[in-house]
């Protein structure tokens, strides 16, 4: 599915611009990591890459193909708040399964819950899972379709440090099997541990797009040093 070219990209809000002129091409494997202040416009640039959003200018082009419904079909995304059914456990993997037409296999699904640390509440009510039960599970039904890309905005930013922990595990795993991951946090630890390479975004621009190494041990702007220094940004 790499190479993704965003070209010229830019959306508004009424008057309120929120992404300007960003253009990057990016085509590593692993895991990018998107960082920046609250408003920067990570979260929102997710959205516009896996074509939950059209940009008001510009494209987003993954291998020369826009994000619609073939290309969306090989992603997933798990947003900050987890959005499960009102089902079972077992029931919330094999709707997504059902819904992209791939096979319901138990044994599958019995060793993804295993992989998540949901073993042995196949049959409990999504909704009666704790909040970072119902992220695991959230995660697991992305994963269950085995996507090419998988998009995380800060799914651990509610989490106890065991959940968080265990999310990131699934990440480095995850982005060792062929499966690129865009990670949105705002927690600079976190981005060290799971980084491959970084874009650092503020007030809507895409300021630096780098390694991990060079973007945390030399950033080029000095909103970025700002950043890492625990400064606030305006």
């Amino acid at each position: 599915m790499l190479p993704l070219k965003l070209e010229r990209l830019e959306y508004a809000s009424g008057k309120l611009q929120l992404i300007r002129d960003l253009s990057v091409t990016i085509d590593s494997p692993g895991t990018t990591v998107l960082m920046g202040p609250n408003g920067a416009g990570k979260s929102l640039l997710l959205r516009l890459m896996h074509g939950l959003l059209q940009p008001g200018a510009g494209k987003v082009l993954w291998n020369g193909a826009q994000p619609g419904n073939p290309v969306r079909r090989k992603q997933a995304m798990v947003f900050q708040r987890p959005v499960l059914l009102r089902r079972s456990v077992l029931a919330n993997l094999e709707f997504v399964l059902q819904q992209r037409k791939l096979p319901v296999n138990k044994d599958d699904c019995d060793e993804l819950l295993r992989r998540v640390g949901l073993e042995g509440l196949q049959d409990r009510p999504a909704r009666l899972l704790s909040g970072g039960e119902q992220q695991r599970l959230a995660v697991a039904r992305a994963l269950a379709t085995r996507p090419q890309v998988l998009f995380l905005d800060e799914p651990t930013s509610s989490l106890d440090p065991s959940s968080t922990a265990m999310i990131e595990t699934i990440i480095r795993e995850t982005a060792g099997a062929q499966t690129k991951i865009f990670f949105v946090t705002h927690d600079i630890g976190q981005g060290r541990r799971l980084a491959d390479d970084v874009m650092f975004m503020h007030r809507g621009r895409l300021l630096e797009y780098s390694t991990s190494n060079e973007f945390f041990d030399r950033p080029t702007t000095e909103a970025a040093r700002q950043y890492l220094a625990g400064q606030i940004l305006v």
